[in-house]
């Protein structure tokens, strides 16, 4: 199995800066696609970006340009540098890793989730 354990959360005001890390552990070489997505108040989880473990990266249109995500193979761990943070970026802030398991498939793991608040 893979844990991970999110940190960077916080408030920041509109225009600013914040940087997410995710560490993994456990079955780390089986991973393949890291992650974040986030969860507004009443709305759905949607993707915010994801990196492969060739380092191929894809990014939410709204976030295009302002975020960015990256990867660290030797620490385990996934960053998501987001500047010119908006209002609408408020949301819990989720990892995840895409790995598979030996007679399964493919599983996701999710980490516990930190708390983005942008003021205006």
């Amino acid at each position: 199995q893979v844990q991970l354990v999110e940190s960077g959360g916080g408030l920041v005001q509109a225009g600013g800066s914040l940087r997410l890390s995710c560490a993994a552990s456990g079955s780390i070489g089986s991973i393949n696609v890291m992650g974040w997505y986030r969860q507004a108040p009443g709305k759905q989880r949607e993707l915010v970006a994801t990196v492969t473990s060739s380092i191929s990266t894809n990014y939410a249109d709204s976030v295009k340009g302002r975020f960015t995500i990256s990867r660290d193979n030797a620490k385990n761990t996934v960053y998501l540098q987001m500047n010119s943070l908006k209002p609408e970026d408020t949301a819990v802030y989720y990892c995840n890793a895409k790995y598979r398991v030996a007679y399964v498939g493919a599983v996701d793991a999710w980490g516990q989730g930190t708390l983005v608040t942008v003021s205006s």
